[in-house]
């Protein structure tokens, strides 16, 4: 196992861009190699030995053997685990958009909050995010209509609006609360929600599964109530209690997602 440890010396309000800091691009390299990894501060090319300190314990042959710590202020930086395919990534620290982008592989932890686009138009892989999320978490990128399709992403906190926009498979686990339209566009794959949900979860989903554990505010007339079962059997997995299945968005051509609601 090789552990590479990273400890901000320097903060800047500029953000920084992580998309080299990977166990797959730094397992295999020396101590020196890592702090001359480049990393981007704007529009400018530096090293990142110029804002961490870095650590380096034992060694490996493969970058799922490789593990990362970052440790400091992390807020203003972005792309952390950003295409990531193999490996861990420990954040201690609240951080910025696009963590865990298009990772189709590994795991990557987050002790705090994220920004925006949280685990976009992922593939496989695993993101924890110990804190609360904001908006297009699992979600397409703007201008994109492919969002998540793999992979695993659970939030122990709330999360924003559009939750898994344009989401085609995987699975996404919220303990918290979750604002507006949760499962838009949703073509796939499974969401579970246990807190509230603002209103309008599965706005024009066409397929895939999402089970709501707490309130509703409004659900979209596009969806068509079906049955009220005892302990359903959801996704694999039975679900203690009674849930109220809705089929829909009936607004779209064909539209088959499955809304089940706990009633409590």
């Amino acid at each position: 196992m090789k552990t590479i440890k990273l400890l901000m010396k320097k903060y800047s309000r500029i953000p920084l861009e992580f998309d080299n800091v990977l166990p797959e691009l730094l397992y295999d390299k020396t101590e020196k190699e890592i702090t001359e990894t480049i990393i981007y501060h704007g529009n400018r090319q530096e090293q990142l030995s110029d804002y961490f300190k870095i650590e380096v314990e034992g060694e490996c042959d493969n970058p799922s053997d490789c593990k990362i710590i970052i440790d400091g202020d992390l807020h203003r930086t972005k792309y952390i685990g950003n295409c990531m395919t193999a490996g861990t990534i420990i954040i201690n620290s609240d951080v910025d958009i696009h963590v865990g982008a298009q990772m189709s592989g590994g795991h990557i932890i987050v002790n705090g909050n994220a920004e925006s686009y949280a685990g976009r138009e992922m593939t496989g892989g695993l993101l924890e995010i110990n804190g609360n999320v904001k908006e297009f978490c699992g979600a397409s990128y703007m201008g994109e209509w492919r969002g998540m399709s793999g992979g695993k992403i659970i939030i122990r906190g709330n999360v924003g609006k559009q939750l898994a926009e344009c989401m085609l498979n995987g699975e996404i686990y919220v303990e918290g609360n979750c604002d507006i339209l949760a499962g838009i566009h949703m073509a796939g794959g499974y969401i579970q929600i246990d807190g509230d949900v603002t209103q309008w979860p599965g706005g024009q989903m066409k397929k895939g599964i999402i089970v709501i554990n707490g309130h509703v505010g409004e659900i979209l007339q596009g969806f068509k109530k079906e049955e009220i079962i005892q302990n359903p059997l959801i996704n694999g997995k039975y679900h203690i209690g009674k849930y109220t299945l809705y089929i829909g968005d009936m607004g779209v051509k064909k539209g088959k997602g499955q809304l089940w609601i706990k009633e409590n």
